[in-house]
């Protein structure tokens, strides 16, 4: 047992072959398949073969860093999620990396947005190579910040979308994650505004709306 690896119930891995260095997967040994967060699916022929194209978002809550993945199909599943809904899949193989180790996995492409994790890794994938301690988070090691940063760069501001502001109390409420990321994805650039520190002046010829302590929000196209 000394040569396998022991990880916790999260952790960064990395999945090369599809251009993601670094993703956080949740290790689940009482799931039986690994599925990675994949949209914008399409399928296409090349040589006789099954091939997808798909994006990846890999930062959880981030929706501007995109992936562009292609990848060859090996199978197609009719999957069980965790909420009983039963969805078919596509199925690819690709090189996994954890710590200093690499093998080949199968995963399923499927949308994780109202998932906590951006990647799952079930028990066919990690049999005989990973010992899993639930206790611990991160056993190999988080990642900072510029890190992350340093391996998905930010795409420079879009000059087209809206600017738009999202008026609510919690900024961490799900939906609200939800919306922020959803309008990053289309290329809109969106704020926060906590609405207990906004008040609005009304007046016929210039109504403004304001924010801590007074200051002017003139910029935004449009106000949720």
């Amino acid at each position: 047992m000394s040569d396998k690896i022991v990880v916790g119930a999260e952790e960064w891995v990395g999945i090369r072959d599809l251009k993601i260095p670094f993703i956080n997967a949740r290790i689940d040994s009482g799931a039986k398949t690994s599925s990675l967060h994949a949209v914008n699916i399409k399928s296409l022929l090349r040589n006789g073969e099954t091939w997808v194209e798909f994006d990846v978002f890999p930062i959880q809550n981030d929706g501007k860093r995109k992936v562009k993945c292609t990848a060859r199909v090996i199978d197609r599943r009719v999957v069980k999620s965790s909420s009983g809904t039963r969805e078919q899949r596509f199925v690819i193989r690709t090189p996994l990396t954890i710590q200093n180790q690499t093998w080949d996995i199968e995963v399923t492409l499927t949308n994780r947005h109202a998932m906590g994790y951006r990647m799952l890794l079930g028990r066919e994938a990690m049999s005989g190579r990973l010992i899993v301690d639930p206790a611990q988070q991160f056993a190999l090691g988080k990642l900072s910040e510029e890190q992350i940063d340093e391996h998905y760069r930010k795409p420079n501001k879009a000059k087209s979308g809206l600017r738009i502001g999202l008026l609510a109390s919690n900024p961490n409420l799900y939906s609200n994650r939800r919306l922020i990321e959803a309008a990053e994805q289309l290329g809109h650039q969106i704020e926060f505004y906590n609405i207990r520190q906004c008040f609005m002046k009304l007046d016929a010829d210039r109504p403004e709306v304001r924010y801590r302590g007074g200051k002017s929000i003139t910029h935004l196209d449009a106000i949720i």
